[in-house]
C-alpha cells in the first residue's frame, strides 16, 4: 500500500479531573524515529506509548507533543510552627513566673503570633494509573487520524507514481524495438564487412563469422528487459497490497536502475542511448517519490 510518511493530527480527550491533548506531526525518515514532549506526570509512560505507536506506524519520523490537565481541586492545608508556639509559650511562663502577666495563653494569642500559622494548598498525588488508560485511548486516537491523512496523501503519490511506471513501461517497449532494429543494422553492417574479408585470401571465414555472433551478442538486452518487466510487475503487486512497502520500493528502484545501467551500456544506436537517458530520469523521479512512501 502506497502511505506518505508526513502527516498531522491532534486528538483531545476530557474526564471530570484530567484533561488530555496529543498533537502528532510524521515527517519521512529511513526508520522510525519517535521524538516526545511529555510533562513531568507522563514521563513514565514512554515506553508504553513507544509499544502503541509501533503498532500503527513503520516508518518515518514522528513527534509526539502530549499535554496532562489536573483538575482535581486543590485541598488548603493549615501548619503551625510549633517551635515558634513552644518558644512563646516558655517566654509567657517566664513572664508569668516574674509576675509580669497573669493568666495562661489561650489560642486566640496564638493565632495573633505573626508567622505562626502557614496556608498552603496541596493537591493528591497523581493516579498514573488512570492517566495511563486515558493517555492511551487520546494517542490512539490522534494515531487513527494521523494514518487517516497519511493514506490520502499517498493515494496522490499512487496516482504519481503509477503515471511514472506507465511511462517507464512504455520507455521499455521503445527500447526494446529501438534495440531490435539496432541489432539489424549492425548485423547488416558486419555482413557487409565480412563480404569485404572474402576479397582477402588470408581471412578465415568461420572466424570472421564467429566474431560476427559474438558482436551481436554481446549488445543483445533481451535478458534485462526481462528482468525489468520482471521488477515492474512486482512494483504493481507491492503498491496494491496491504502491507508498507516503501523500503521495497525503494530496494525495486535501484534494481530497475541497474538493469537500465546495463541496457545503456550494451545497447546499440544513438536512439537506444538517448532512451536509456529518459528511463534514467524516470527513475529518478520515482526514487524522489519513494523517499516519502512508508
Amino acid at each position: 500500500m502506497i502511505t506518505s510518511m508526513t502527516g498531522f493530527a491532534v486528538a483531545t480527550r476530557e474526564t471530570e479531573a484530567l484533561a488530555v491533548d496529543v498533537t502528532l506531526r510524521s515527517v519521512n525518515h529511513r526508520h522510525l524515529d519517535v521524538q516526545y514532549r511529555l510533562p513531568q506526570v507522563a514521563q513514565a509512560l514512554e515506553p508504553g506509548l513507544r509499544s502503541i505507536i509501533q503498532r500503527h506506524v513503520s516508518r518515518g519520523r514522528l513527534e509526539v507533543a502530549l499535554t496532562v490537565q489536573e483538575r482535581s481541586e486543590p485541598v488548603p492545608v493549615v501548619d503551625i510552627d510549633r517551635a515558634l508556639v513552644r518558644a512563646v509559650a516558655a517566654a509567657i511562663d517566664a513572664a508569668r513566673t516574674g509576675g509580669l502577666i497573669e493568666g495562661p495563653l489561650r489560642p486566640g494569642d496564638v493565632l495573633r503570633l505573626p508567622q505562626v500559622l502557614k496556608v498552603r494548598e496541596d493537591r493528591a498525588a497523581p493516579d498514573l494509573t488512570r492517566i495511563g488508560e486515558l493517555v492511551d485511548q487520546v494517542l490512539v486516537d490522534a494515531l487513527v487520524s494521523l494514518n487517516e491523512m497519511r493514506r490520502r496523501e499517498g493515494q496522490f503519490l499512487a496516482v504519481e507514481l503509477d503515471h511514472r511506471l506507465a511511462s517507464l513501461l512504455h520507455l521499455v517497449d521503445a527500447l526494446e524495438h529501438a534495440s531490435r532494429e539496432a541489432a539489424e543494422t549492425l548485423q547488416l553492417r558486419l555482413h557487409a564487412r565480412v563480404l569485404e574479408l572474402r576479397l582477402d585470401p588470408h581471412a578465415d571465414p568461420a572466424l570472421v563469422a564467429q566474431e560476427v555472433v559474438k558482436f551481436v551478442a554481446r549488445s543483445e538486452i533481451r535478458e534485462e528487459l526481462v528482468r525489468l518487466r520482471a521488477h515492474m510487475a512486482h512494483w504493481v503487486e507491492l503498491a496494491a497490497g496491504p502491507e508498507p512497502c516503501g523500503r521495497k520500493l525503494d530496494f525495486l528502484l535501484q534494481e530497475m536502475n541497474r538493469e537500465v545501467n546495463t541496457i545503456g551500456a550494451k545497447a546499440e544506436g544513438t536512439r537506444a542511448s538517448a532512451l536509456v537517458v529518459t528511463a534514467k530520469a524516470e527513475l529518478e523521479k520515482m526514487r524522489e517519490q519513494v523517499q516519502n512512501v512508508e
